[in-house]
Protein backbone atom coordinates (compact mmCIF):
# COMPACT_ATOMS: atom_id res chain seq x y z
CA UNK A 1 0.00 0.00 0.00
CA UNK A 2 2.80 2.40 0.85
CA UNK A 3 4.39 1.72 -2.53
CA UNK A 4 1.14 2.51 -4.34
CA UNK A 5 0.78 5.71 -2.33
CA UNK A 6 4.32 6.83 -3.24
CA UNK A 7 3.78 5.91 -6.87
CA UNK A 8 0.48 7.80 -7.02
CA UNK A 9 2.12 10.86 -5.47
CA UNK A 10 4.92 10.72 -8.03
CA UNK A 11 2.47 10.47 -10.95
CA UNK A 12 0.50 13.42 -9.57
CA UNK A 13 3.66 15.54 -9.39
CA UNK A 14 4.59 14.66 -12.98
CA UNK A 15 1.10 15.53 -14.27
CA UNK A 16 1.15 18.81 -12.36
CA UNK A 17 4.56 19.73 -13.76
CA UNK A 18 3.55 18.89 -17.35
CA UNK A 19 0.30 20.85 -17.03
CA UNK A 20 2.12 23.87 -15.59
CA UNK A 21 4.70 23.72 -18.38
CA UNK A 22 1.99 23.64 -21.05
CA UNK A 23 0.21 26.61 -19.46
CA UNK A 24 3.44 28.65 -19.34
CA UNK A 25 4.37 27.88 -22.95
CA UNK A 26 0.83 28.65 -24.14
CA UNK A 27 0.87 31.97 -22.29
CA UNK A 28 4.23 32.98 -23.74
CA UNK A 29 3.20 32.07 -27.28
CA UNK A 30 -0.14 33.87 -26.86
CA UNK A 31 1.54 37.06 -25.69
CA UNK A 32 4.17 36.81 -28.42
CA UNK A 33 1.56 36.45 -31.15
CA UNK A 34 -0.06 39.71 -30.02
CA UNK A 35 3.20 41.60 -30.40
CA UNK A 36 3.53 43.83 -33.41
CA UNK A 37 6.19 42.93 -35.98
CA UNK A 38 9.58 44.39 -35.14
CA UNK A 39 10.72 47.50 -36.96
CA UNK A 40 13.67 47.06 -39.28
CA UNK A 41 17.03 48.70 -38.74
CA UNK A 42 20.24 49.04 -40.69
CA UNK A 43 23.47 47.38 -39.51
CA UNK A 44 26.76 48.65 -40.94
CA UNK A 45 29.87 46.73 -39.87
CA UNK A 46 33.48 47.52 -40.74
CA UNK A 47 34.97 44.40 -42.31
CA UNK A 48 38.26 46.29 -42.56
CA UNK A 49 38.43 46.51 -38.77
CA UNK A 50 37.65 42.81 -38.49
CA UNK A 51 40.42 41.90 -40.93
CA UNK A 52 42.80 44.23 -39.12
CA UNK A 53 42.01 42.54 -35.78
CA UNK A 54 42.48 39.07 -37.27
CA UNK A 55 45.81 40.06 -38.83
CA UNK A 56 47.04 41.63 -35.59
CA UNK A 57 46.05 38.61 -33.52
CA UNK A 58 47.76 36.18 -35.93
CA UNK A 59 50.97 38.20 -35.82
CA UNK A 60 50.93 38.35 -32.03
CA UNK A 61 50.63 34.58 -31.87
CA UNK A 62 53.08 33.67 -34.61
CA UNK A 63 55.85 36.29 -34.39
CA UNK A 64 58.69 36.20 -31.87
CA UNK A 65 59.29 39.06 -29.40
CA UNK A 66 61.92 40.73 -31.54
CA UNK A 67 59.69 40.76 -34.62
CA UNK A 68 56.73 42.00 -32.58
CA UNK A 69 58.78 44.88 -31.20
CA UNK A 70 59.86 45.85 -34.70
CA UNK A 71 56.27 45.59 -35.93
CA UNK A 72 55.03 47.84 -33.12
CA UNK A 73 57.56 50.54 -34.04
CA UNK A 74 56.56 50.39 -37.70
CA UNK A 75 52.87 50.63 -36.85
CA UNK A 76 53.49 53.60 -34.56
CA UNK A 77 55.44 55.35 -37.30
CA UNK A 78 52.69 54.70 -39.86
CA UNK A 79 50.04 55.97 -37.45
CA UNK A 80 51.91 59.25 -36.87
CA UNK A 81 52.45 59.79 -40.58
CA UNK A 82 48.78 59.22 -41.27
CA UNK A 83 47.61 61.60 -38.54
CA UNK A 84 49.90 64.40 -39.83
CA UNK A 85 48.61 64.12 -43.38
CA UNK A 86 45.77 66.62 -43.70
CA UNK A 87 45.59 66.39 -47.46
CA UNK A 88 45.04 62.66 -47.55
CA UNK A 89 41.84 61.87 -49.44
CA UNK A 90 39.33 59.37 -48.10
CA UNK A 91 39.94 55.81 -49.26
CA UNK A 92 37.39 54.38 -51.71
CA UNK A 93 34.90 52.03 -50.10
CA UNK A 94 33.65 48.54 -50.85
CA UNK A 95 30.11 47.89 -49.62
CA UNK A 96 29.27 44.20 -49.14
CA UNK A 97 25.70 42.90 -49.31
CA UNK A 98 24.44 39.34 -48.78
CA UNK A 99 21.43 38.01 -50.68
CA UNK A 100 20.25 34.46 -49.99
CA UNK A 101 17.07 34.13 -51.99
CA UNK A 102 14.09 31.89 -51.36
CA UNK A 103 11.43 30.76 -53.85
CA UNK A 104 9.24 33.84 -53.37
CA UNK A 105 12.23 36.25 -53.32
CA UNK A 106 10.84 37.90 -50.18
CA UNK A 107 14.40 38.95 -49.30
CA UNK A 108 14.17 41.66 -51.96
CA UNK A 109 12.51 43.92 -49.37
CA UNK A 110 15.70 43.92 -47.29
CA UNK A 111 17.83 44.32 -50.42
CA UNK A 112 15.85 47.42 -51.35
CA UNK A 113 16.59 49.06 -47.99
CA UNK A 114 20.29 48.15 -48.14
CA UNK A 115 20.75 49.53 -51.63
CA UNK A 116 18.88 52.73 -50.79
CA UNK A 117 21.17 53.30 -47.80
CA UNK A 118 24.30 52.80 -49.91
CA UNK A 119 23.11 55.11 -52.68
CA UNK A 120 22.56 57.86 -50.10
CA UNK A 121 26.23 57.91 -49.07
CA UNK A 122 28.30 56.31 -51.86
CA UNK A 123 30.69 58.17 -54.17
CA UNK A 124 31.58 57.35 -57.77
CA UNK A 125 34.85 55.64 -56.76
CA UNK A 126 33.04 53.25 -54.40
CA UNK A 127 32.07 49.70 -55.33
CA UNK A 128 29.26 47.35 -54.28
CA UNK A 129 29.85 43.62 -53.86
CA UNK A 130 26.80 41.35 -53.60
CA UNK A 131 27.39 37.83 -52.30
CA UNK A 132 24.50 36.06 -54.01
CA UNK A 133 23.04 32.63 -53.38
CA UNK A 134 19.80 31.52 -54.99
CA UNK A 135 18.38 28.64 -56.98
CA UNK A 136 15.63 30.86 -58.39
CA UNK A 137 11.92 31.25 -57.81
CA UNK A 138 8.96 33.36 -58.92
CA UNK A 139 9.44 35.51 -62.02
CA UNK A 140 8.07 38.78 -60.65
CA UNK A 141 10.05 38.51 -57.40
CA UNK A 142 13.42 37.95 -59.05
CA UNK A 143 12.62 40.48 -61.75
CA UNK A 144 12.22 43.09 -59.02
CA UNK A 145 15.42 41.91 -57.32
CA UNK A 146 17.33 42.36 -60.60
CA UNK A 147 15.84 45.84 -60.95
CA UNK A 148 17.05 46.74 -57.46
CA UNK A 149 20.59 45.79 -58.46
CA UNK A 150 20.26 47.86 -61.63
CA UNK A 151 19.76 50.93 -59.41
CA UNK A 152 23.39 50.61 -58.32
CA UNK A 153 24.66 50.76 -61.90
CA UNK A 154 22.29 53.58 -62.80
CA UNK A 155 23.98 55.69 -60.10
CA UNK A 156 27.36 55.12 -61.71
CA UNK A 157 28.71 52.72 -59.06
CA UNK A 158 30.64 49.57 -59.96
CA UNK A 159 28.61 46.44 -59.20
CA UNK A 160 30.35 43.12 -58.58
CA UNK A 161 28.42 39.93 -57.82
CA UNK A 162 30.10 36.86 -56.34
CA UNK A 163 28.49 33.42 -56.42
CA UNK A 164 30.07 30.98 -53.99
CA UNK A 165 27.38 28.26 -54.21
CA UNK A 166 24.54 28.76 -56.69
CA UNK A 167 22.97 31.36 -58.98
CA UNK A 168 20.43 29.56 -61.11
CA UNK A 169 17.30 30.64 -62.98
CA UNK A 170 16.04 33.77 -61.17
CA UNK A 171 19.32 33.79 -59.25
CA UNK A 172 21.22 34.11 -62.52
CA UNK A 173 18.79 36.79 -63.70
CA UNK A 174 20.05 38.83 -60.75
CA UNK A 175 23.69 37.84 -61.17
CA UNK A 176 23.98 38.79 -64.84
CA UNK A 177 23.24 42.45 -63.99
CA UNK A 178 26.77 42.76 -62.55
CA UNK A 179 29.56 44.72 -64.19
CA UNK A 180 31.80 41.89 -63.01
CA UNK A 181 30.41 38.43 -62.24
CA UNK A 182 32.53 36.06 -60.13
CA UNK A 183 31.99 32.42 -59.19
CA UNK A 184 33.77 29.72 -57.25
CA UNK A 185 34.97 26.66 -59.15
CA UNK A 186 32.01 24.41 -58.40
CA UNK A 187 29.22 26.93 -57.96
CA UNK A 188 26.09 26.07 -59.95
CA UNK A 189 25.52 28.69 -62.67
CA UNK A 190 22.84 29.03 -65.35
CA UNK A 191 19.45 27.32 -65.63
CA UNK A 192 18.20 30.01 -68.02
CA UNK A 193 14.77 28.50 -68.42
CA UNK A 194 11.21 28.62 -67.10
CA UNK A 195 9.38 25.93 -65.13
CA UNK A 196 5.68 25.68 -64.26
CA UNK A 197 3.88 22.66 -62.88
CA UNK A 198 0.71 21.85 -60.97
CA UNK A 199 -1.23 18.70 -59.98
CA UNK A 200 -4.75 17.95 -61.22
CA UNK A 201 -7.27 16.22 -58.95
CA UNK A 202 -10.19 16.16 -61.38
CA UNK A 203 -10.23 12.37 -61.81
CA UNK A 204 -10.08 11.89 -58.04
CA UNK A 205 -13.06 14.22 -57.56
CA UNK A 206 -15.08 12.38 -60.22
CA UNK A 207 -14.25 9.03 -58.65
CA UNK A 208 -15.71 10.25 -55.36
CA UNK A 209 -18.74 11.92 -57.00
CA UNK A 210 -17.55 15.41 -56.10
CA UNK A 211 -18.55 18.20 -58.44
CA UNK A 212 -16.31 21.22 -59.06
CA UNK A 213 -17.40 24.49 -60.61
CA UNK A 214 -15.26 27.36 -61.82
CA UNK A 215 -16.53 30.46 -63.59
CA UNK A 216 -14.34 32.92 -65.48
CA UNK A 217 -14.77 35.98 -67.66
CA UNK A 218 -12.24 36.12 -70.47
CA UNK A 219 -11.23 33.29 -72.76
CA UNK A 220 -7.91 32.62 -71.08
CA UNK A 221 -8.53 33.91 -67.56
CA UNK A 222 -7.72 30.37 -66.43
CA UNK A 223 -5.73 28.06 -68.70
CA UNK A 224 -4.92 25.08 -66.45
CA UNK A 225 -6.70 24.29 -63.20
CA UNK A 226 -6.00 22.06 -60.21
CA UNK A 227 -9.56 20.73 -59.73
CA UNK A 228 -11.25 21.26 -63.09
CA UNK A 229 -10.90 19.23 -66.27
CA UNK A 230 -8.06 20.59 -68.43
CA UNK A 231 -8.17 20.60 -72.23
CA UNK A 232 -5.63 20.83 -75.05
CA UNK A 233 -6.49 24.45 -75.77
CA UNK A 234 -5.70 25.45 -72.20
CA UNK A 235 -2.47 23.46 -72.24
CA UNK A 236 -1.36 25.11 -75.49
CA UNK A 237 -2.03 28.58 -74.08
CA UNK A 238 -0.18 27.73 -70.87
CA UNK A 239 2.82 26.50 -72.88
CA UNK A 240 2.72 29.68 -74.99
CA UNK A 241 2.86 31.86 -71.87
CA UNK A 242 5.89 29.95 -70.56
CA UNK A 243 7.69 30.32 -73.90
CA UNK A 244 7.01 34.08 -73.90
CA UNK A 245 8.51 34.42 -70.41
CA UNK A 246 11.53 32.41 -71.57
CA UNK A 247 12.06 34.79 -74.48
CA UNK A 248 11.93 37.77 -72.10
CA UNK A 249 14.44 36.02 -69.83
CA UNK A 250 16.81 35.37 -72.76
CA UNK A 251 16.50 38.95 -74.00
CA UNK A 252 17.28 40.29 -70.53
CA UNK A 253 20.41 38.13 -70.15
CA UNK A 254 21.56 39.01 -73.68
CA UNK A 255 21.25 42.72 -72.95
CA UNK A 256 23.40 42.33 -69.81
CA UNK A 257 26.01 40.01 -71.40
CA UNK A 258 25.89 40.70 -75.16
CA UNK A 259 29.08 38.77 -75.97
CA UNK A 260 27.58 35.48 -74.74
CA UNK A 261 25.97 32.95 -77.11
CA UNK A 262 22.52 33.04 -75.54
CA UNK A 263 21.06 30.19 -77.63
CA UNK A 264 23.84 27.89 -76.45
CA UNK A 265 23.26 28.53 -72.73
CA UNK A 266 19.50 29.25 -72.55
CA UNK A 267 18.54 25.56 -72.53
CA UNK A 268 17.63 25.32 -68.86
CA UNK A 269 20.95 23.59 -68.07
CA UNK A 270 23.36 24.66 -65.36
CA UNK A 271 27.13 24.31 -65.15
CA UNK A 272 29.88 24.45 -62.52
CA UNK A 273 31.76 27.73 -62.30
CA UNK A 274 34.74 26.53 -64.36
CA UNK A 275 32.55 25.52 -67.32
CA UNK A 276 30.37 28.61 -66.86
CA UNK A 277 33.43 30.81 -67.43
CA UNK A 278 34.18 29.02 -70.70
CA UNK A 279 30.60 29.67 -71.83
CA UNK A 280 30.79 33.34 -70.88
CA UNK A 281 28.26 33.09 -68.05
CA UNK A 282 30.78 34.47 -65.53
CA UNK A 283 33.90 36.63 -65.79
CA UNK A 284 36.33 35.14 -63.30
CA UNK A 285 36.79 32.17 -60.96
CA UNK A 286 37.35 33.44 -57.43
CA UNK A 287 35.56 33.20 -54.09
CA UNK A 288 33.98 36.21 -52.44
CA UNK A 289 36.47 35.90 -49.57
CA UNK A 290 39.47 36.20 -51.86
CA UNK A 291 37.89 39.10 -53.72
CA UNK A 292 37.36 41.01 -50.46
CA UNK A 293 40.95 40.30 -49.37
CA UNK A 294 42.23 41.58 -52.71
CA UNK A 295 40.79 45.02 -51.84
CA UNK A 296 42.18 45.14 -48.30
CA UNK A 297 43.62 47.52 -47.16
CA UNK A 298 43.34 49.69 -50.30
CA UNK A 299 39.60 50.13 -49.71
CA UNK A 300 37.52 50.66 -46.58
CA UNK A 301 35.25 47.61 -46.54
CA UNK A 302 31.79 47.68 -44.94
CA UNK A 303 29.05 45.09 -44.57
CA UNK A 304 25.54 46.54 -44.96
CA UNK A 305 22.59 44.55 -43.63
CA UNK A 306 18.94 45.40 -43.04
CA UNK A 307 17.44 43.38 -40.19
CA UNK A 308 14.03 43.11 -38.59
CA UNK A 309 13.81 42.32 -34.90
CA UNK A 310 11.85 39.11 -34.37
CA UNK A 311 9.19 38.77 -31.67
CA UNK A 312 9.13 35.88 -29.19
CA UNK A 313 6.86 33.69 -31.32
CA UNK A 314 9.13 34.03 -34.34
CA UNK A 315 12.21 33.25 -32.25
CA UNK A 316 10.55 30.13 -30.81
CA UNK A 317 9.53 29.06 -34.32
CA UNK A 318 13.03 29.63 -35.69
CA UNK A 319 14.60 27.71 -32.82
CA UNK A 320 12.30 24.74 -33.39
CA UNK A 321 12.97 24.84 -37.14
CA UNK A 322 16.74 24.95 -36.60
CA UNK A 323 16.63 21.96 -34.27
CA UNK A 324 14.49 20.00 -36.72
CA UNK A 325 16.84 20.86 -39.58
CA UNK A 326 19.91 19.73 -37.62
CA UNK A 327 18.24 16.44 -36.69
CA UNK A 328 17.16 15.85 -40.29
CA UNK A 329 20.59 16.64 -41.76
CA UNK A 330 22.33 14.43 -39.20
CA UNK A 331 20.02 11.53 -40.03
CA UNK A 332 20.31 12.13 -43.77
CA UNK A 333 24.12 12.27 -43.66
CA UNK A 334 24.19 8.85 -42.05
CA UNK A 335 21.87 7.44 -44.69
CA UNK A 336 23.85 8.49 -47.77
CA UNK A 337 26.83 10.41 -49.09
CA UNK A 338 26.84 13.24 -51.60
CA UNK A 339 29.41 15.39 -53.41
Amino acid sequence: MEFLYEYGLFVAKVITFVFAFIVIVSTVVGVANKQKPGKGHLEITSLSDQLKDVTQYAKEVLLDKRSLKKLAKEQKKESKAKSKSDTESAAPRLFVLDFKGSMDASEVEHLREEITAILCVADKQDEVLVRLESGGGVVHGYGLAASQLQRIKDKGLALTIAVDKVAASGGYMMACVADKLLASQFAYIGSIGVLAQLPNFNKLLKKNDIEFEQHTAGEFKRTLTVFGENNDEGRAKFKQEIEEIHILFKDFVSAQRPSMDIDRVATGEYWPGIKAKELGLVDDIITSDDYILSHYPKREIFSVKYSIKKNVAEKLGMSAANVAERVFMKTWSKARHWF
